[in-house]
């Protein structure tokens, strides 16, 4: 399985999510920036709200690429021990690549919400997508935090994931639903024809949408077609 673009993979992981469609308690959270225009894609499927939770990974400083772990609101943290010890990486600079990674973190939560609260989860199923799982480190975080803001049941969602990583989030979350698990898996994006980055720009203007029915679908609120 490849997918075209995210927007495609959103249609095809909205598939795998039917049985949520039109749920009244249900709401469908991304994790910026390359899991918003998946998101916005179920979101739109299945006929829920939509909304970004915030989620940093934190890179090992000499492999950006790879997670040592991650922050995600409300002060969550998650370290993954087994890269940290095999690249030995000291709590020194563990401190400082997290200090960094929050402040990018705040950054984002300013230029997303603009002003705006991170709805009330209390009692509600929450879908958690990304555009793809490697180590998963960002989802769990996300899972782990999100844990703190409601009671009722999290699903981490996305188009591809990694066997390994499957396992270990269902000891996490309450479901875990992927279009596709590879028994071998490289970068997430070797599954997609098209990965170029999602920009910030791109994520407001689909939360604009989200969160104002009247824009004309498609459009930004200048007018622009955002390239997804």
């Amino acid at each position: 399985m490849k997918f075209f673009n995210r927007s495609d993979a959103g249609r095809h992981l909205a598939a795998s999510l039917a049985r949520y469609a039109d749920e009244p308690n249900v709401i469908v959270l991304a994790l910026p920036r390359g899991g918003v225009p998946v998101a916005h894609e179920v979101a739109r499927t299945l006929g829920v709200p939509f909304d970004v939770f915030l989620v940093r990974k934190i890179g090992v400083p000499f492999h950006p690429e790879l997670a040592m772990g991650a922050i995600a609101e409300g002060g969550v943290q998650v370290l993954n021990r087994r890269i940290i010890d095999e690249a030995h990486i000291s709590p020194s600079v563990i401190e400082q690549v997290v200090a960094r990674e929050r402040m990018e973190l705040e950054r984002r939560s300013r230029s997303y919400r603009q002003g705006r609260a991170l709805p009330s989860l209390k009692g509600r199923t929450v879908i958690v997508i990304d555009d793809g799982l490697a180590t998963g480190a960002t989802m769990e975080a996300a899972v782990r935090a999100l844990r703190q803001l409601t009671d009722g049941r999290i699903i981490a969602a996305a188009p591809i994931c990694a066997e390994e990583t499957c396992w270990r989030l269902r000891s996490v979350a309450d479901a875990v639903v992927c279009c596709f698990v590879p028994q071998t898996f490289s970068a997430v994006g070797t599954w997609y024809d098209h990965f170029e980055p999602t920009s910030d720009d791109e994520v407001r203007q689909l939360l604009r949408r989200a969160w104002d029915p009247g824009l004309t679908p498609g459009k930004s609120p200048h007018g622009s077609e955002p390239q997804l």
